[in-house]
């Protein structure tokens, strides 16, 4: 096959699907997992900076320095197998060592993150957890004062997963070293990659779940904001019909809630879209485990649905709210523009009013003048044709009276059609 014939992004797209398969894992082990976010604008830091933070890892334990371009990374650490990912708006580097603390969930699992390393990083821990796996015994009660002792009994979740195949506990609280906990305990029999498979959604629905909920600290702003602003909104619609104000004052008022609107819209249509997208992949993840009660106890759906849900509820709320007020802004923009182009209506109906009374005034002006133009032109022309036929009249011994008495109504009459004749041919012009 000639590779000129291949799309020169086709073979890259290809090992994308496998550069983060699931890790192979055997029970009983002990993962410690960090996700680290910029707090502003994620998505556009300097990811050469994540890459650097990493590097320093490396050399800790000897392990070999990432690619400065690389978006994931797997190497040994010790007794650590260590897989780090980039992300749009976040980094997660997540360590899996054979064996289980001396005591359960123990801090001390977690050393392979210094804390001076942490202080360090280009942005703040958003998400850290610590899963313990575990063989569940053949009588799976028996698991039951281990997940009272370690989790709290009115938030804990327990429940079977992947066909009872395993069962997964949890509280999603976090712990006094700073770790969200969870114990996942596994039949003997259980392959390596299925465990794997259990503990990376695990780590998935963790930090997604973080990742969607900082939308609702946003959506808590805007909603403050949007309380500000939906009076001050409805004030200028209920103002338009008021014909004593001013359009241009209603309008710098609408113009000032427009732009205060718009500019919330811009500074979160990334953080509600990000939030969607993120609260679908947490209920993917709750999804794709296939749970089943365990002993009664409470689910990671009915969880979810009590705890987790209705703060995606509230960001979506304020999203639409926002929505809504963008809208409402919109419409009373087309209604001033209304009220402005029938105001401008009247105006210009007036001035043509105006207009029409001036062109009228004109012409009886012209009128008058035409017709006094007329009684001097033929005032003249009597006075030259007298002179010019003065010897004539006195030949045929006629009075100078008589002449210009006869010649006055000609004169007369000889000027007013020259004159008509001219205005025929200025209107036959104009046309």
């Amino acid at each position: 096959m000639n590779d000129e014939d291949e799309h020169p992004q086709r073979y890259a797209l290809v090992n994308e699907l496998h550069a983060r398969p699931s890790p192979r894992l055997r029970a009983p082990c002990t993962a410690v997992y960090l996700a680290i976010k910029e707090p502003r604008d994620a998505a556009n830091r300097d990811r050469r900076r994540d890459v650097a933070h990493l590097a320093q890892l490396c050399a800790r334990h000897g392990a070999p320095r990432p690619d400065t371009s690389a978006g994931h990374y797997t190497a040994q650490l010790g007794r650590h197998q260590l897989r780090w990912e980039s992300h749009t708006e976040f980094v997660t580097y997540a360590a899996f060592a054979p064996g289980l603390p001396p005591r359960p969930f123990d801090p001390s699992a977690g050393a392979i993150f210094p804390e001076d390393w942490q202080h360090q990083a280009p942005g703040k821990r958003i998400a850290a957890a610590m899963i313990q796996v575990d063989f569940l015994p053949d009588d799976p009660a028996e698991i039951l004062p281990r997940l009272s002792e370690w989790f709290a009994a009115d938030s804990m979740a327990s429940v079977w997963v992947l066909e009872e195949a395993a069962v997964v506990a949890g509280d999603f609280r976090i712990d006094p070293a700073g770790w969200m906990r969870f114990a996942l305990f596994v039949r003997p029999d259980t392959q390596p990659g299925r465990i794997g498979r259990i503990v990376q959604r695990l780590l998935d629905l963790e930090t997604y779940r973080a990742m969607s909920m900082l939308g609702l600290g946003r959506a808590r702003d805007l909603t403050r904001q949007l309380n500000a602003l939906d009076p001050q909104l409805s004030d200028i619609v209920q103002g338009m019909s008021d014909d004593d104000r001013p359009a241009d004052a209603v309008l710098q008022d609408l113009l000032s809630v427009s732009t205060r609107l718009e500019s919330a819209a811009t500074q979160h249509a990334f953080r509600f879209g990000a939030n969607a997208a993120y609260e679908a992949i947490v209920m993917d993840r709750v999804a794709s485990l296939r749970e089943t009660r365990f002993m009664g106890g409470q689910m990671l759906t009915e969880f979810m649905a009590r705890r987790y849900l209705p703060a995606m509820r509230t960001a979506k709320s304020a999203e639409k709210r926002l929505s809504a007020m963008l809208d409402r802004s919109e419409r009373a923009g087309e209604l001033l523009r209304t009220r402005v182009d029938v105001q401008r209506s009247a105006q210009n109906q007036e001035l043509m009013q105006r207009m029409d009374r001036r062109a009228d005034l004109q012409l009886r002006l012209q009128h008058t003048v035409e017709g006094l133009s007329v009684v001097a032109i033929s005032y003249y022309a009597v006075g030259l044709l007298g002179y010019a036929l003065y010897p004539l009249a006195q030949a045929l011994h006629i009075d100078k009276a008589v002449l210009v008495a006869a010649l006055t109504p000609v004169a007369v009459l000889g000027v007013w059609l020259g004159m008509r004749r001219i205005r025929a041919r200025l209107h036959d012009a104009g046309h």
